[in-house]
């Protein structure tokens, strides 16, 4: 393994890191960097795929306490409800990704994509930002299932890479009615299954394709992706209390007509 490639594998571990909890698309940002860079050790975007879970362990780790509660009083009426919001929401993202996977990964890595799922993104979010949508739900215990499992349709907008899963799911909670904060927890908490689950199937998928020094650059960018993770978590759930997304959506669209530009 080339010393070039671990630090390219931690370059792009932070910029995960950076990009996974806003709604900018980190998928996006790794596949961008990844040609910018000329990391091509690893093939069908495998790689970036598989280091958002050192994001997702992140997550496990600031919500530890919640998690802990979940497991230890799952008798209790609270956690079982939020156990299955958190199982409804996953669940239209689980049947159709298992559906698509292949179309997606064959039809759908192209900075063309890329670019205007960032711009298309970027105006939607700058309209639903426009309208007064009344907060009617303000705890995340207070989520109905109904709104769960409607959540759980907006993320799969999300597989198309530069859409953003925390966008898609951020977004589609503020259209639902969620307050910020709680839309903002419910997106973290629903990246949990839905990242580890497509991490494991693309690592299942491609296992034969693997080696160590596969295996190695993959743990370094998870590693890096976890630490950087944990300082924009934190940031974010106060930004997104007291902020709109409107910076997060005209950084998208520049930077959708940026790649557009380079193209052409």
């Amino acid at each position: 393994m080339y010393s070039f490639d671990i630090f390219k594998a931690i370059f792009l571990g932070i910029i995960e890191g950076l990009t996974e909890f806003i709604p900018v698309s980190s998928t996006a940002h790794l596949v961008l960097f990844s040609q910018f860079i000329n990391f091509n050790s690893i093939q069908n975007n495998l790689f970036e795929v598989i280091i958002q879970a050192g994001a997702i362990l992140a997550i496990c780790f600031i919500y530890r306490r919640k998690l802990s509660l979940v497991i230890t009083d799952y008798k209790n009426p609270k956690q079982q409800k939020f156990v299955t919001n958190i199982f409804l929401a996953f669940l239209p993202a689980a049947i159709i990704g298992l559906i698509i996977h292949a179309f997606i990964k064959q039809y759908l890595f192209s900075n063309v994509t890329i670019a205007i799922a960032l711009i298309v993104g970027g105006i939607i979010m700058i309209i639903v930002e426009k309208k007064d949508i009344k907060n009617k739900v303000n705890d995340i215990d207070n989520i109905s299932y109904s709104t769960a499992i409607k959540i759980g349709f907006f993320q799969c907008i999300a597989m198309i890479p530069g859409v953003s899963r925390s966008g898609a799911t951020i977004i589609g909670g503020l259209i639902l009615g969620l307050n910020r904060k709680v839309a903002t927890e419910f997106s973290f908490f629903l990246a949990i299954p839905t990242i580890f689950a497509a991490s494991f199937y693309d690592l299942y998928k491609n296992i034969s394709s693997l080696d160590m020094n596969n295996i190695e650059l993959i743990a370094i960018g998870m590693i890096s992706s976890f630490l950087s993770s944990l300082i924009v978590i934190k940031w974010f759930i106060g930004f997104v209390s007291k902020n709109k997304f409107t910076p997060f959506a005209i950084y998208r669209i520049i930077l959708g007509i940026s790649i557009i530009f380079i193209i052409l």
